[in-house]
């Protein structure tokens, strides 16, 4: 990765924030949980990937109608986010892998 990468993937992720600053306030709040949830369980592709600027398009578009965040989502936060990562490559499958065990299994 070159500086000049480096620097390009900061100023994308500077107009991603910028975006996300820019929703109502409780469309911003939803948002910082499921970026905290989504980093923590680590889908692989999730900081270069399309996941997080479809989801700021996808409230972006629930607050020009005018709904409630928890409209678009429902109430768990956690299970939304889940179920957009349910075929994803995660880094706890990665590891799993590592170990020499199939992704989703625990070794006895």
């Amino acid at each position: 990765m070159s500086i000049h990468d480096i620097i390009e993937g900061k100023k994308q992720w500077r107009a991603h924030m910028a975006r996300v600053k820019s929703l109502p306030p409780d469309y911003q709040i939803v948002y910082k949980e499921m970026q905290r949830y989504l980093f923590k369980v680590g889908p692989t592709g999730l900081t270069d990937g399309p996941l997080l600027p479809g989801i700021v398009d996808f409230f972006e578009e629930g607050a020009a109608e005018g709904k409630g965040v928890l409209e678009l989502i429902g109430e768990d936060v956690a299970a939304f986010c889940d179920d957009l990562i349910k075929d994803s490559r995660t880094y706890a499958d990665v590891y799993q892998e590592s170990l020499g065990g199939k992704p989703g299994t625990a070794e006895k």
